[in-house]
């Protein structure tokens, strides 16, 4: 069998080929490179996909969540809460936003933010707490509203991962606000970067989309500083013709991920674990692979289904609190156990819509002889 890639963006591509393609030509005809009917039209779709009235298109993720911080009102002097089993760009986004990331752990099975923790964290300077929507489904984000009741601090949600996920039936940003990433590996990915804030909150809408603008919504009206971070005509065609598409697609994630559950039964692997009341919709599918505490025991097995043609790899191998990036923070090692366990520990097996039962299957047997070994 040839290899099986961990994302495989050529047969996602093969299926919006046509209508990518008559987008482009409408783009350029148009000269609509930036804003624009396509933008529009992707803007409205979107929201009414997420099941909210506003959807602002940006640059990227990481701008989205910046500014949707910055839009809540937070600035320097602010600190804000966040798990450190995360991608970079979420403390990123919170440090450009001139505020203080205040990292927490996680939880031992989900993997999402240790909700206690959080709560645990809060103080006077706290401005908003940015749980995680790890790996395809949405932490529990009414519990930290609950525990937030009667403080002045936001909930943004990093929904980076969870296109399409729900929770109780509710996605990411119906109550508040939420900022989401197209890059090409989502499962909703544009041809670049791309990204989008979501909310319910007409006016927090409006904020974002003018800071996003130069700080105006009109040329040359500068109201107040912004940045430049605009979604482009040519990437709303790509994500036009991909999120018609989605909701099949992440039916056939949930269907790879359940095949990957009976497959690994037996197998000495820790399986992924769905919160209950959530639809996940399996960005990524993730295994923990025992060890002794380090990660040399995982790295061999990857290093061995690599060899053997599986695309596997690793979300993420180092926790916030221990890149050079954010070491002023000051945690030493041992700081957020589970964590650090986790991210010594965990695997991505090859998941997407394409992906076949004689793939999977493949992908299995390489991993239990990998064990093996």
């Amino acid at each position: 069998m040839p290899g099986i890639p961990l994302v495989d963006l050529a047969a996602a591509h093969a299926e919006v080929a046509e209508e990518v393609e008559a987008g482009f030509k409408r783009v350029i005809a148009d000269t609509a490179f930036i804003g624009g009917a396509e933008v529009a039209a992707f803007e409205k779709e979107y929201a009414a996909f997420s099941g909210v009235p506003h959807c602002v298109g940006v640059a990227n993720g990481t701008d989205a969540l910046e500014l949707a911080l910055r839009a809540v009102g937070v600035g320097p002097g602010a600190e804000v809460i966040l798990p450190t089993n995360t991608f970079i760009a979420t403390a990123e986004a919170v440090a450009r936003a001139g505020a203080r990331p205040v990292l927490v752990d996680c939880d031992p099975e989900t993997y999402l933010i240790d909700v206690e923790a959080a709560l645990a964290a809060v103080t006077p300077a706290t401005r908003a707490v940015v749980p995680v929507h790890l790996y395809g489904q949405l932490a529990p984000v009414e519990r930290l509203r609950e525990g937030l009741a009667g403080r002045d601090v936001a909930i943004i949600e990093d929904a980076a991962q969870c296109q399409g996920a729900t929770r109780h039936g509710r996605g990411a940003g119906t109550d508040g606000i939420a900022a989401t990433s197209f890059y090409p590996g989502k499962n909703l990915g544009a041809y670049g970067d791309a990204g989008a804030v979501v909310t319910a909150d007409a006016a927090l809408a409006r904020t974002v989309r003018t800071l996003g603008s130069h700080g105006g919504l009109t040329k040359y009206a500068h109201d107040i500083v912004g940045v430049n971070s605009r979604l482009d005509g040519l990437q709303a065609v790509v994500l036009r013709a991909k999120l018609a598409r989605l909701a099949a697609w992440n039916a056939a994630r949930r269907a790879a991920a359940a095949r990957y559950d009976a497959l690994l039964a037996g197998v000495d692997v820790t399986r992924p674990v769905t919160l209950p009341g959530n639809e996940h919709v399996w960005h990524i599918y993730c295994v923990r692979i025992p060890g002794d505490g380090t990660p040399a025991r995982r790295d061999r097995v990857l290093a061995r289904l690599n060899a053997a043609g599986v695309g596997a790899g690793i979300h993420y191998p180092v926790p916030v609190h221990r890149t050079p990036a954010f070491a002023g923070l000051g945690h030493p090692a041992g700081a957020f156990p589970r964590a650090e366990r986790i991210a010594s520990e965990l695997l991505s097996l090859p998941i997407y819509p394409q992906i076949t039962a004689d793939q999977q299957e493949a992908v299995v047997a390489a991993l239990t002889a990998a064990l093996a070994d």
